[in-house]
C-alpha cells in the first residue's frame, strides 16, 4: 500500500520532509552557483557539495513516514542512499 504524505495526517513527517527538501534545494543552488563562478571548483568540492545534497534527499526519502523522534543511529541510517528507490 502506498502511504499518502499529508500535512494534516502526519504533521511531523511533513515538516521533516519539507525541511530536508528545502535544505537540499538551498545547497543545490549554492553548488550550481559555485560551479559557475569559481574557476577552481574541482571534483573534491563537487563530492562534498553533492554529498550534502544527497544526504538531505536521502533523509527526505527515509523520513517521509516519520512517526517518532529520531536518535543518532536512525539519523545516520536515514542519510544512507535508499535501497528501496531505483534511479531511473
Amino acid at each position: 500500500m502506498i502511504s499518502k504524505i499529508s500535512k494534516e495526517s502526519a504533521p511531523a513527517a511533513w515538516a521533516t520532509l519539507m525541511y530536508e527538501l528545502d535544505d537540499a534545494r538551498e545547497h543545490l543552488t549554492t553548488l550550481i552557483s559555485a560551479m559557475r563562478s569559481d574557476a577552481d571548483y574541482d571534483e573534491v568540492n563537487l563530492r562534498i557539495d553533492l554529498g550534502h545534497v544527497f544526504a538531505h534527499l536521502n533523509r527526505a526519502w527515509h523520513l517521509r513516514d516519520l512517526t517518532e523522534d529520531l536518535d543518532q543511529e536512525q539519523w545516520q541510517r536515514a542519510s544512507q542512499f535508499p535501497k528501496d528507490l531505483d534511479p531511473i
